[in-house]
């Protein structure tokens, strides 16, 4: 995370994304921990987790970093030790939230693809127990961030800003981190869900295939199959997250493979190729932080109701404090 330009659409931008991702998320929160959307107490328990983690990535990535850095530079959030905190809060956010959808889509995996290991594994314990850990690991692994970074200025013995420390480039431990760090966000997580998507895909096929040769029927009329409309449900909302992912990360992973093949090379500018394919990484990933809520609305009925109800409550207590009143 660099300090974003000062520019009127950047500042347009992640004003508007502010004020959407924070209700969006708050109210996946709400309606999600509800357990009234048809989800399972294990998929709303991920759910719930990715919307609160997406939630402290806008907190600290935005609202905290980059709305300050454009509208108010120089302030106190920009002296070094608070600067290099923030920093590492939003890679912990960041992590957290990536390997979350990384392991959201392995459940689903698992309860699709495995089905003697989903009665053990796709529980709502084993969720809680698998949230608490990569979270854990998530600001276990980002402690050292807090040390990347030195002060670009010192001034009245007050330091200021953050640049990444001279001794990154030539010292072996710290690049061993760097590139660890690179490699498990987000390399592995595209990695991994592309793998289980195309495994899950190859399942559903042959599955499909060959539930439709057991339930063929010789008079020719179609049958319904249950348990296949309610995997047709779990598929959808599965891979519109995990695609969403992959579609919104994107940039980020080109302008990281870029940067692989241009080393040295110095950003001239706002207007400079390089910078604009960086800053549309940064854009795109953060967008990714309140898309989920969207996902839920298209893909379940049952959020849609509850997100009514949520939305009719105001006007309901209104209503019935009116009458009191007279």
């Amino acid at each position: 995370m660099h300090t974003p330009p000062r520019d009127l659409v950047y500042a347009i931008y992640y004003t508007v994304l502010a004020v959407i991702a924070v209700p969006v998320n708050v109210v996946a929160i709400v309606i999600l921990s509800r357990g009234k959307c048809g989800l399972s107490r294990c998929i709303s328990r991920y759910l719930v987790s990715m919307a609160a983690t997406d939630l402290l990535v806008i907190i600290t990535a935005v609202i905290l970093n980059r709305i300050p850095a454009i509208y108010f530079p120089g302030s106190s959030l920009s002296i070094t030790p608070v600067c290099s905190f923030s920093i590492t809060l939003i890679y912990v956010a960041r992590d957290s939230s990536v390997w979350l959808t990384v392991m959201f889509t392995f459940d689903r995996y698992v309860a699709i693809c495995w089905q003697k290991l989903k009665a053990k594994y796709c529980t709502h314990r084993t969720a809680g127990i698998v949230v608490s850990v990569v979270c854990t690991l998530g600001f276990v692994i980002n402690i050292p961030c807090f040390f990347l970074y030195e002060p670009m200025y010192v001034i009245d013995n007050v330091p200021w800003y953050c640049k990444r420390r001279d001794i990154i480039s030539s010292s072996l431990l710290w690049i061993i981190f760097d590139w660890t760090d690179r490699a498990m966000t987000p390399c592995l997580p595209f990695l991994f869900i592309l793998s289980l998507n195309a495994l899950t895909v190859r399942y559903i096929l042959a599955a499909s295939r060959a539930r439709r040769r057991l339930r063929s029927c010789p008079t020719g009329e179609k049958q319904s199959d249950p348990e296949m409309e309610s995997r047709r449900k779990s598929i959808v909302l599965l891979f519109a997250i995990s695609g969403c992912f992959i579609l919104l990360w994107m940039p980020y992973v080109v302008n990281f493979l870029v940067m692989q093949l241009q080393v040295g090379y110095k950003i001239n500018g706002y207007s400079d190729p390089r910078f604009i394919l960086m800053e549309s990484g940064n854009v795109f990933q953060l967008l990714s932080c309140c898309t989920n809520t969207f996902i839920y609305v298209v893909t379940q009925k049952k959020f849609r109701n509850e997100l009514k109800l949520l939305m009719k409550f105001p006007l309901n207590i209104s209503h019935s404090i009116a009458p009191s009143r007279k």
